[in-house]
Parts: structure tokens; C-alpha cells; sequence
């Protein structure tokens, strides 16, 4: 979408993430009283008067300080700047101008950019009239008393802010691939992400827990009539729950959790180095569980010792380890150095039309057919076999299928993944779980079905 973006800046913990998710609606960034919880830059959709724009959530800015991450916050931030129609600079009315203030203040000057100063936590009325006067000092024009806790003052802040924002291009109704990278910390996601995207979207440093949210990216390939467009999400690493502490990284990994049901497909991310762990073995099945397309890329494979027999070893270790994903494609490739990362997007959009697929219910019938001829269903002790009547599907997305049988306590385990092995065989789904469920229909119910099937077809012949 052609939408301007207006770039949120400011000093740790003047409640800048609260005041984005206030103007977009939702709550998406992670909101914590603790400064640095927001490292990248994260988008949201915000609407106000007739206006769409784009609001973009970035690090506190701190300039005198070069430890952990805060170079890296400074450099998204500026980059938000350089894509930005309109800034809001955010402020702490409670604390009152700080040299930080004056500091940001000064470089945002340089910018050339319009400028909103948003005094925030200015929950009195009286009070926050007050408060927001003493910013008149920065030098920035007008300073709007808001709350983004309670929301008070932010509309007339949006009104002076849409004044600045460029008129809205034709939008682009294009359908989205949605698209989850997740792992666990410092296998390389954001690295990943970065390649795709062709710029530093994403904070990437050894240390782990660098992504704090999940993070939005559009990227776009083809041309006219053959254009997909992606929607790539970066999510925080996901580490053992009692690892995990109440705070950011708590919220960010439920935030990855979202990410992965709200995905067409998810990117399972894996270190060669580290081989299959016990983290990934949850995360599959979280995938599995979700119903979700998968492709399980293994990354840093440049760092491998290889010879002709290293990737078929570990290809034995991802189906030992993390079977019930089979149906996934693997791919081994290296965020760094790009080797077959474009492989990546060709297996998503395979994954994506299995994923949506529909078959007819002859087809299913066919398959069913040609399954039972090959094996028939079992036969109890007591001279009771099951029989599949019929299957028709009823779902996509994963593609899902209603088995009308005698009895389904009938059909043991063996016997359903055969079923779903000749599923397979005969109408492919790589890349999606599919599901069976057996429904349990005496004969007479089905022949009742059939009648009235046949009545309501004579009744609208007639």
C-alpha cells in the first residue's frame, strides 16, 4: 500500500508503544515499564478523519551511551525517520524537559521533517495543560497535552498531525502470503528477514532476545498480473518456559505464538550447529497443532562440515526428532552468505496452494476406493470390521476431511495413518498437515442421507 508513515520517536519510557497502539486501535506493541523493551521498528495501521497512514513504533533514543543494543535502536529509529512523512515526538510531561529531550529535540531540527511534540502522561486535564507548557523550551512548535493511557488529547494531536501527511495513493488490494519466522534466539530469523527484504529490518546481534516483537514486513516479487506479495513476520526467539521471565520477552513470545496462528505459512527456523533440540521438537508441534503450512529451513549450513553424506544424516535426525512434521519441506540454506534463500519463497508458494487446495468428493471417493482395495480395514476378535462408506472434504486451510464409517473405535492408528499416507500418495499436500476426522454413520442413516439427497435434487428438477 502507497500510505504515508509517520514515525514514532523518543526517549526510553515515555510511553511510546501505548501511544502507537492508541492510535492504531490494537495492541500489538508490547507495552512494559522498563526502558528497551522496543528495539525494532514495528508498523501498524492507523486511520484518522479520511486519512490511512502508516505508525511506525522504534527504540528509545539515547545518544551518549554506546553499550548493548542502543546503537542499533539509533540506527532504526533513523531509518524510520528517512522513510517518514510526519514525526511525533514523544515526551514525558510528568518528568518535564530532560537534556535527552533537548538533545533529540536538536537533532530532529535537522531532519526537515514536521513535527508533532506529543506531551504525554498528562492525565489531568488542568495539570496537563501545564505540563505540556514547559515543552515550549524544545522549540518545536505547539506540545499537546495527550494521555495515551486514558487517550485524552490525542484527537486534537491527529487532527494537527493529518494536516502534514501527503494524500493517500490508489491502494493496493493485492491478497497477502502471511509468512511467520520462528525459532529459537540467535538461529538467524532477523538475518533471514534482512535478506529478503534487502535492508536492516531488523536489529541482528549475537546476543540472544535481540527481537522483542514480532515484526511486519511487506516484500513483493514478480510483475503485474504474476505479483505475490508477502507479508513477512520476524518473532522473538522462543526459549524454554522457565527460562522465561514475566516482562518483554514474556509478551513477545505470546506475540510469536499469535504470529504463528495468524500465518499461511511458518518458517521453522533450525541451527545447524545445534542440530534438532529439545525447543524445536515444541515449536513443531505448536506448528502441527495450529494447522499451520510449514517449511523447516535449516540455517548457518555454510558453517558445516559437509561431505556427500551430511545432509541425508540429518535429514534422518528431523524425521526421528520432529516426525509428525514429515509432510514439511526442508530446506538447507545460509542467512548469511544467501545460498538458496530464494528457494525459500518458491517453497512458500507451493506450501500456500496445498495449504488452500480443494478436491472434489469424487476424487476423495477414488482415493478411498483404491485405499481399501489395497488394504482392507481391519477385522476385530469378535468378526467386526470397520467400513468407510464415504469422504468428502469439508475445509481448507488445512485441508480437512469428513470419513463417514460404521464405527471409528473400528480403526486403529496403523490403519488411519495409512489412510493419510494414500491421502498423500495419490493428491500430494507437501508442505500442509491435512486432517482426517471419522464420523461414525450406521447404514440406515446413510441410506436416509441418500434419499434425501435424491429428493432434494427430483424437488429442484421439478
Amino acid at each position: 500500500m502507497a500510505l504515508p508513515i509517520v514515525a514514532i520517536i523518543g526517549r526510553p519510557n515515555v510511553g511510546k508503544s501505548m501511544l502507537v497502539n492508541r492510535f492504531s486501535g490494537q495492541r500489538q506493541s508490547i507495552v512494559f515499564d522498563q526502558p528497551g523493551v522496543t528495539r525494532d521498528r514495528t508498523y501498524q495501521l492507523s486511520f484518522w478523519k479520511d486519512r490511512e497512514f502508516l505508525v511506525v513504533d522504534t527504540g528509545g533514543l539515547i545518544f551518549d551511551d554506546d553499550t548493548e543494543f542502543l546503537p542499533y535502536i539509533r540506527e532504526q529509529a533513523m531509518t524510520a525517520m528517512a522513510e517518514a512523512s510526519a514525526v511525533v515526538f514523544v515526551v514525558d510531561g510528568k518528568e518535564g524537559p530532560t537534556e535527552g529531550d533537548h538533545e533529540i529535540a536538536s537533532w530532529m531540527r535537522s531532519q526537515n521533517l514536521p513535527i508533532i511534540l506529543a506531551v504525554n502522561k498528562c492525565e489531568s486535564q488542568e495539570d496537563g495543560l501545564i505540563q505540556a507548557a514547559q515543552f515550549w523550551e524544545l522549540g518545536l512548535g505547539e506540545p499537546y497535552a495527550v494521555s495515551a493511557i486514558h487517550g485524552s488529547g490525542t484527537g486534537d494531536m491527529l487532527d494537527a498531525l493529518v494536516e502534514h501527511l501527503p494524500e493517500t495513493s490508489e491502494i493496493d488490494v493485492q491478497e497477502e502470503v502471511k509468512v511467520a519466522i520462528v525459532g529459537r534466539p540467535n538461529v538467524g530469523k532477523s538475518s533471514m528477514l534482512n535478506a529478503f527484504v534487502g535492508e536492516k529490518r531488523a536489529i541482528v546481534s549475537p546476543i540472544s532476545g535481540t527481537t522483542r516483537d514480532s515484526i511486519d514486513m511487506i516484500v513483493t516479487r514478480g510483475e503485474g498480473e504474476n505479483q505475490v506479495r508477502y507479508r513477512l513476520i520476524d518473532t522473538a526467539g522462543i526459549r524454554k518456559k522457565k527460562n522465561v521471565d514475566f516482562g518483554p520477552e514474556f509478551f513477545g513470545i505470546n506475540r510469536a505464538f499469535k504470529a504463528i496462528k495468524r500465518a499461511d505459512v511458518v518458517l521453522l527456523v533450525i541451527d545447524a550447529l545445534d542440530g534438532v533440540t529439545e525447543q524445536d521438537q515444541k515449536l513443531a508441534g505448536r506448528i502441527e497443532e495450529e494447522g499451520r503450512a510449514c517449511i523447516i529451513v535449516v540455517n548457518k549450513w555454510d558453517a558445516i562440515d559437509k561431505d556427500s553424506h551430511t545432509i541425508y544424516e540429518f535429514d534422518k535426525t528431523i524425521e526421528a526428532k520432529i516426525h509428525f512434521l514429515g509432510w514439511a519441506t526442508r530446506l538447507y540454506v545460509s542467512a548469511l552468505t544467501g545460498k538458496r534463500l530464494p528457494n525459500i519463497l518458491d517453497a512458500v508458494d507451493q506450501a500456500v496452494e496445498e495449504h488452500r487446495r480443494r478436491v472434489t468428493t469424487s476424487v476423495v471417493n477414488e482415493v478411498l476406493e483404491d485405499a481399501v482395495g489395497w488394504h482392507t480395514p481391519p477385522t476385530t476378535r469378535q468378526g467386526r470390521q470397520g467400513r468407510i462408506y464415504y469422504g468428502t472434504q469439508v475445509r481448507s486451510q488445512p485441508p480437512s476431511f469428513a470419513l463417514f464409517v460404521n464405527d471409528p473405535k473400528l480403526f486403529g492408528e496403523s490403519y488411519r495413518r495409512y489412510i493419510e499416507k494414500q491421502f498423500r500418495k495419490n493428491l500430494g499436500y507437501d508442505g500442509t498437515p491435512i486432517r482426517l476426522m471419522w464420523r461414525g454413520k450406521s447404514m440406515r442413516d446413510l441410506e436416509r442421507s441418500k434419499g434425501a439427497n435424491r429428493a432434494t435434487k427430483v424437488g429442484r428438477a421439478n
